[in-house]
């Protein structure tokens, strides 16, 4: 009987890394996933995954999970923080590190897969999505930090096979984000923000983990970026009438300003100060929700991968509405 080949996935505990997980194990590997002592493990629960507790500052955790491991997928990273300093440590910080113990299976890791993000090349200055060709331009804290975790990455690539992959927003079962849009749809309401028509790529998450799939696969991707998205562009307007048909609902269409986004987003941030958690909306979340403009372009992986966008925006609300009915998020 022939060997299953080892894939390590960091993150494989949340909303991208355990649809990861569920493709890989779908594909025959036999997935590791390196997840915190702390971690939820609710997405992972009963799959046949090996589950190594080791922080990503391990260096003797990582080389256990590492070895015999042909593929790395890391996918973890600090999304929300109250120091800035722990985006850098979250995300560049580990990457470094991991790249560094993989340094020492040079005969066994074929490929190194580093999720980045599309804030790290910034909003689009127009209509035209960006091409991994533009020079970065971030606006945010986060953004930054997944700038200088890329430069980390290149910084390897002429020792260890690096692809890195930029997700933008994605959505799907399991996320807890752009739920947000989704619950409060369901109460009856629909919040666009500023009076400009807004264009974003999207991407179901299960669309995302294929790319990332064919990225780690492809020996043309190697050394390479890509944006791992949407072929089409959204509007939000588009997104709400797709979502009012999968519903049934009507709901009160209501645009916020640009400024009371930064009221809230201010006010929002001065509470965290007195709490554990940072705030899910802050003043650089404010900036990142108020450009007119977060669309790439698919066309490299494309081209180079054979990637395409399999499930259109209304087949992936309809199942991803379903899932949340079904989890008792939204009634």
């Amino acid at each position: 009987m022939e060997k299953k080949e080892i894939a390590v996935v960091t993150g494989g505990n949340g909303f991208v890394g355990s649809h990861l997980v569920d493709l890989l194990l779908e594909k025959g590997y036999t997935v590791r996933c390196l997840v915190r002592k702390s971690s939820n493990l609710k997405w992972l629960k009963d799959k046949p995954v090996e589950i190594f507790n080791t922080g990503l500052f391990d260096k003797e955790g990582l080389r256990k999970a590492f070895t015999d491991a042909r593929y790395i997928y890391h996918v973890a990273g600090v999304v929300k923080a109250k120091d800035p300093a722990d985006y850098f440590k979250g995300n560049v910080e580990t990457t470094r590190t991991i790249l560094e113990v993989a340094l020492e299976f040079p005969e066994t890791i074929k490929r190194i897969l580093i999720v980045s993000s599309q804030t790290a090349a910034g909003p689009s200055p127009t209509e035209i999505p960006l091409d991994e060709t533009i020079p970065c331009n971030p606006i945010t804290t986060y953004a930054r930090s997944k700038v200088e975790e890329e430069k980390v990455a290149q910084s390897f690539m002429d020792r260890l096979p690096v692809t890195i992959c930029r997700a933008p927003a994605v959505y799907g079962e399991r996320d807890t984000e752009i739920f947000i849009f989704f619950k409060t749809f369901a109460s009856g309401l629909m919040t666009t923000i500023g009076f400009n028509r807004k264009l974003i790529s999207l991407i179901h998450v299960v669309d995302l983990v294929n790319g990332f799939l064919l990225a780690a696969l492809s020996p043309v991707a190697q050394n390479q970026t890509y944006f791992i998205s949407s072929e089409k562009l959204y509007t939000w307007e588009e997104i709400g009438e797709v979502t009012s048909k999968v519903m049934n609902k009507k709901p009160l269409q209501v645009k916020v300003p640009h400024f009371i986004v930064f009221t809230i987003a201010a006010i929002a941030q001065f509470f965290a100060m007195f709490s554990s958690k940072a705030a899910t909306l802050n003043i650089e979340k404010a900036k990142d929700l108020t450009q007119q403009y977060w669309t790439c372009s698919t066309q490299k992986a494309m081209k180079d991968l054979g990637y395409s966008q399999k499930i259109p925006v209304a087949a992936g609300i309809e199942r991803t509405v379903r899932w949340y009915k079904e989890q008792g998020w939204i009634k």
